[in-house]
């Protein structure tokens, strides 16, 4: 199957006109696993790194290094003309350099040899894309990774913001990268009984959020990232602004180390609208986390209810998971893009293979198709997590006047 896309506007289009990237596993990857996976981009490090450099860098670094200057060139900055002590870096990841981790352990277990590659340790540690970022740019402001499993990149993303309010910095590059598509992560996964069962008529419509006959998740790999500035900074360097970073909100369910609680993911909700100062009667859209599991969906389909009451109950809402995978550490930041896409567009991407919703998921899970021509002022993405960590972004239309925190 071909990629969903090396760009946003490329990823966009390909989930807008629904297709997914979700296929089976590759024999030559892992024959005997069950379930299917989110398609990798087809990334190749050679074309963007030198040899000796790539002996360096996992494949999460690089793919962190490629998204993080895609964002870098779009935003149109020129780090040789910014204060370097004033610039940093925030990277959420939840597996690090898994395929160097899996590399080596095959090395020294199954080929029984005495020695692993030299560079295994900077390429696993889970600190490494951001580092690599904070070099190629010469950034010597914070340069921080942050681990919160799945809501990993959501929480980069929200901590940089704030370092921008609190005067420590004027511009943070954020986001997360994560590439777990190895024989051991996926052996490790199917342990933990959560991935979907392969749909063997289709595998493509494996995962499938809010629907009865979800069986969970599908891992999936990339790696997405914005730039963070204060507004009046944006604009007198003339910066093309897509969207305001309005609110973030964060909580912890402090209860199980996998079961999520409705109360935890709500007060993350509550937390976002309180700092960006709005209503639950003012997002037009919400990016659901939306797994595919049986407890998450039901769990934040009740979340959602407490927060937006009667206006939750008309809300569109949907799972980007559905097309493009689980990608973990990474996935917060990858749905806060397309959420930021879908206010610029006026797309609300579509919830796929949602045939037979759960009785449970009766909000409007935009089933199938994506709608086209809506009008948005503001959007919410969640992003909750293994260990109980619960982040929730909410970006605002460029074009609405209200007071601005940071802008990207």
């Amino acid at each position: 199957m071909a990629p969903l896309g090396h760009t946003v506007e490329e990823l966009f289009n390909a989930l807008a006109a629904g297709r997914s990237g979700i296929r089976r596993l590759e024999p030559a990857l892992c024959a005997r696993l069950l379930s299917p996976i989110g398609a990798p981009v087809d990334f190749e490090g050679a074309a963007h790194f030198t040899a000796s450099r790539l002996k360096m860098l996992d494949r999460v670094s690089q793919l962190a290094l490629v998204a993080a200057g895609q964002a870098v060139a779009d935003a149109g900055l020129d780090f040789a003309s910014e204060r370097p002590d004033r610039c940093g870096v925030c990277v959420g990841t939840g597996m690090g350099g898994a395929e160097t981790t899996d590399e080596g352990y095959r090395t020294i277990y199954a080929e029984r040899s005495e020695r692993v590659k030299p560079f295994s340790v900077l390429a696993a540690m889970n600190n490494a894309a951001a580092a690599w970022i904070g070099i190629d740019y010469a950034l010597e402001g914070p340069n921080l990774t942050y681990s919160t499993a799945c809501s990993s990149s959501a929480v980069a993303i929200g901590e940089a913001a704030r370092r921008i309010q609190h005067g420590e910095t004027d511009v943070m590059i954020a986001g997360g990268t994560e590439a777990p598509l190895t024989f051991g992560v996926l052996r490790a996964w199917e342990a933990l009984r959560t991935l979907a069962t392969e749909d063997k008529e289709n595998p493509s419509a494996s995962c499938r959020p809010f629907a009865l006959t979800r069986t969970g998740l599908v891992l999936g790999e990339g790696a997405a990232f914005v730039v963070l500035e204060d507004l009046a900074r944006a604009v007198a360097r003339g910066a093309p602004i897509h969207a305001e970073l309005a609110g973030y909100g964060l909580s912890t369910d402090c209860a199980h180390i996998t079961r999520p609680t409705i109360q935890g993911q709500a007060s993350a909700m509550r937390a976002a609208l309180a700092s960006a100062g709005m209503a639950p009667s003012d997002i037009d859209y919400v990016n659901a986390h939306g797994t595919g599991t049986a407890q998450n969906d039901a769990i934040e389909t009740a979340a959602l209810k407490e927060v937006l009451d009667a206006h939750g109950r008309a809300l569109p809402v949907s799972s980007t998971k559905s097309m493009h995978g689980h990608l973990l550490g990474a996935a917060g930041a990858l749905e806060f893009v397309l959420s930021v896409s879908s206010l610029e567009r006026g797309v609300i991407l579509p919830t796929m293979h949602l045939d037979t919703p759960d009785p449970a998921c009766n909000l409007d899970y935009v089933p199938g198709q994506a709608r086209l021509g809506v009008p948005l002022r503001a959007v919410m993405s969640n992003s909750f997590a293994f260990g109980g960590t619960n982040a929730v972004l909410i970006a605002r239309a460029a074009n609405e006047r209200f007071a601005t925190s940071s802008r990207l």
